[in-house]
């Protein structure tokens, strides 16, 4: 470590040092911001396609989501492959920020269009950044702060998850509240929403949300460069010789 900023990959942090570094803080904001409120999108896909009158396509939104989720982990493995196939070198920390990009995108694509086409292509999105960012994060996890503590480090860093889906799910629920109107449900009479008011504000919330933990990995990839650059150069200097 220098001037906190990850110097060396793969040196183990225990626990107590891991939640003093800044480097695991824009990993766990990162992490908040992206696959957990992803997460979040697919626990109220149900309730999102009835208020946006896309009841029937429910089953199909969930296939969607789970599809592209699948793809994303399989993206996650992107990085190993070029460096292994073609011979170029990216952080993996670099590839973090660029998974979150479609993020943002999508949430505020549901926002300004609730069309079939938008459902679908926003859903898609954020099941491809969900997906990679669930399946890359222990890897990240390992790099950064070492192989030996990684099961109790990934789990501080998962932490988020209930935080998260505790906090956006409020959030939606209290947007969704605000605007819903008494009406007869499905099983008697119930609170229901129906129009793009339901979820419009609470998909530029998660939109804004998004673009923090893009700024997060952002940051983190920057101050984490030199640690791999320099693992880069080790590397190729032990095939050297």
């Amino acid at each position: 470590m220098k001037k906190d900023c990850l110097m060396v990959l793969g040196e183990d942090h225990k626990a107590p040092i891991l939640l003093r570094r800044v480097d695991f803080w824009l990993y766990y904001l990162a992490y908040l911001c992206g696959g957990t409120i992803g997460l979040v999108y697919s626990n109220n896909l149900g309730q999102i396609a009835q208020s946006l009158g896309y009841y029937s396509m429910t089953s199909r939104l969930i296939t969607t989501y789970s599809s592209f989720s699948f793809f994303g982990r399989l993206l996650s493995v992107a990085p190993d492959f070029i460096r292994t196939c073609r011979k170029l070198y990216f952080a993996r920390t670099g590839w973090l920020a660029i998974a979150l990009l479609p993020m943002p995108v999508a949430y505020f694509l549901l926002a300004v269009n609730s069309g079939e086409a938008a459902v679908h292509v926003g859903t898609a999105l954020v099941g491809l950044t969900s997906g990679f960012i669930f399946a890359a994060a222990v890897s990240v996890t390992s790099e950064l702060f070492g192989p030996n503590s990684v099961g109790v480090n990934h789990n501080i860093l998962i932490t988020n998850i209930p935080i998260g889906s505790l906090v956006y799910g409020v959030l939606s629920a209290v947007v969704y509240d605000s605007h819903a109107e008494f009406g007869l449900g499905l099983m008697g009479d119930s609170m229901v929403c129906m129009g793009r008011k339901c979820y419009g504000l609470t998909f530029v919330f998660w939109g804004c949300i998004s673009i923090l933990g893009l700024a997060s990995s952002l940051l983190l990839f920057l101050r984490t460069r030199p640690a791999y650059d320099r693992f880069e150069q080790k590397k190729r200097s032990t095939i050297l010789y």
